[in-house]
């Protein structure tokens, strides 16, 4: 591959409508992006939503290109990007409450089939974070609970149900956003436990999905003044190779969360942050707004690869990486089916009405 594709599949994008625009068109055509991520404004309903993915499936199969990763948030409860005629499925709260493994893996089941109906092969789920603070303001019941243990069990049912169903899960936000005060949506939330603090808390669930092959995590952006008081975990070394990679071992996919959110586009240009995560030992760059952006990105890393500042072998561990898992969920750009709407829900419902789900 070339540097340029290289460089390319190291690229997740947002997209701005209901169908690919030119700025689009262009990072499948001639920057050989590595997929793309959808949400609630680009899914008016079920059919158009298809639409779109069979779109940029068939334009990347037309330009040759690897397969795409096409990515959602479907978390369940408050944060779920499908129509709403969809019957939402329940908050990872509802199910920590239950407390029930099980339970936890027939959701895990079903998002990860209603991802698939759609065409899409990775999914933004679970999380991770211990939910240790009250006055959170943007995990709550996204969490499991409080408890590392309980959150643990869970969260790998999840990864595990979405596994079998041929969908890459992405667990997040390591390294733990469950006891921050700030949304990083707006500011970069600031924690300052000691390294003792995070091992038994915030970190415990992360490292019991390592130990049992998780296969993806996404960075949080928030600064641990204990570990790197100069960089946000998404640009830090000692964080994701040293930490995340190092000490607990992780060899797999390491995916920003999106660089737009305020907590890194309020302090770091966009480029040079890119780049520092990719430095740093990240693998995959998430920009979900403006598919514009997405194209200053790849100059900015095509600059550093060129400068040494990121080099050959970093970058091509970033690629194998992302082809390995390309390979192992058999992406393949296939076109999807347009799925209906009664199947859909009565799949869920007929799934979770064990556990005591009514929608």
């Amino acid at each position: 591959m070339a540097t340029k594709e290289k460089i390319g599949q190291l690229q997740l994008a947002g997209v701005d409508g209901r169908m690919p625009d030119q700025a689009v068109v262009r990072l499948i055509e001639q920057r050989q992006v590595g997929g793309f991520i959808l949400f609630r404004r680009n899914m008016e309903t079920i059919s158009s939503t298809v639409a779109l993915l069979n779109e940029l499936k068939r334009l990347n199969r037309q330009a040759g290109g690897q397969p795409l990763f096409l990515g959602v948030d479907e978390e369940g409860g408050r944060v779920s990007r499908f129509p709403s005629s969809m019957t939402r499925l329940p908050a990872s709260g509802t199910v920590g409450a239950s407390g029930d493994a099980a339970y936890a893996g027939a959701v895990g089941r079903q998002q990860a089939e209603r991802v698939k109906a759609f065409g899409f092969n990775v999914n933004f789920a679970p999380v991770l974070d211990v939910n240790s603070n009250p006055d959170n303001p943007v995990i709550g019941d996204r969490s499991f609970g409080g408890s590392p243990e309980l959150v643990a069990k869970l969260g790998i049912a999840q990864l595990k149900a979405h596994r079998k169903a041929g969908v890459l899960g992405v667990a997040k936000h390591f390294p733990g956003h469950g006891d921050t005060s700030v949304d990083s949506h707006k500011q970069l939330p600031v924690l300052n436990h000691s390294m003792s603090r995070l091992s038994k808390i915030e970190l415990a669930p992360f490292e019991a999905a390592i130990e049992e092959d998780a296969d993806a995590v996404m960075i949080a952006h928030m600064l641990l003044p204990k570990l790197d008081p100069d960089w946000p975990a998404t640009l830090s070394s000692k964080i994701i190779d040293g930490l995340l990679r190092g000490k607990l071992g992780f060899e797999g996919l390491v995916v920003s969360d999106d660089m737009t959110m305020g907590a890194i586009k309020d302090n770091y240009e966009l480029g040079e942050a890119a780049v520092r995560f990719v430095a740093a030992g990240g693998d995959v760059v998430l920009v979900s707004h403006d598919a514009r952006q997405m194209q200053l990105v790849q100059d900015s890393l095509q600059k550093a690869v060129q400068n040494g500042t990121i080099t050959t072998q970093r970058l091509n561990d970033s690629v194998y990486r992302i082809l390995a898992l390309k390979l192992r969920y058999k992406l393949d750009d296939a076109p999807a089916a347009v799925p209906e709407l009664k199947r859909l829900n009565g799949q869920v419902e007929t799934a979770l009405a064990p556990y005591g789900f009514s929608p």
